[in-house]
């Protein structure tokens, strides 16, 4: 099923400009468009959408040694409540973190990128409140984190 997700502003790359009511369309795993919402709408006619307030833009890299937790999967989890659907390949340093990261399709990276959400792209979003606190992650395309 394909998802609109939608918010208060759109940001292709945190760097770029904000888009104010703008849109990200998911189908599956991937993106299937960005844009003015209406005009996704339009074009993805009986999409569901997720509003959400706040900034909505690319999932974040986590950098630095994955959240002390009891196992590899609530290590990860706590990376995808802080908006990031990627850990670099030297902090899953363990067996069972790269399983982990597998099984939940976190990215391991062997170096930081810049993100950025582009057509076609892995559908890898975060949505950040204007306290900069994580309100929703979607992991290759999965709602995988929303605050409540």
């Amino acid at each position: 099923m394909l998802t609109i997700h939608t918010a208060d502003e759109l940001r292709i790359s945190w760097d770029a400009d904000p888009l104010k009511d703008g849109a990200v369309a998911v189908e599956g795993d991937r993106v299937a468009g960005t844009g003015p919402l209406d005009v996704l709408l339009e074009r993805f006619p009986g999409a569901r959408v997720r509003s959400w307030p706040g900034a909505l833009g690319p999932a974040l890299v986590h950098e630095g040694p994955l959240p002390e937790a009891p196992s590899p999967r609530e290590r990860l989890h706590a990376v995808l409540k802080s908006g990031a659907t990627a850990v670099l390949q030297q902090y899953a340093d363990t067996p069972d973190l790269r399983a982990a990261a597998s099984r939940n399709e976190v990215a391991v990276l062997p170096r930081t990128t810049k993100p950025e959400i582009t057509d076609t792209g892995r559908a890898d979003l975060a949505v950040f409140d204007v306290d900069g606190a994580c309100i929703a992650t979607v992991c290759a395309g999965r709602l995988v984190h929303r605050r409540r």
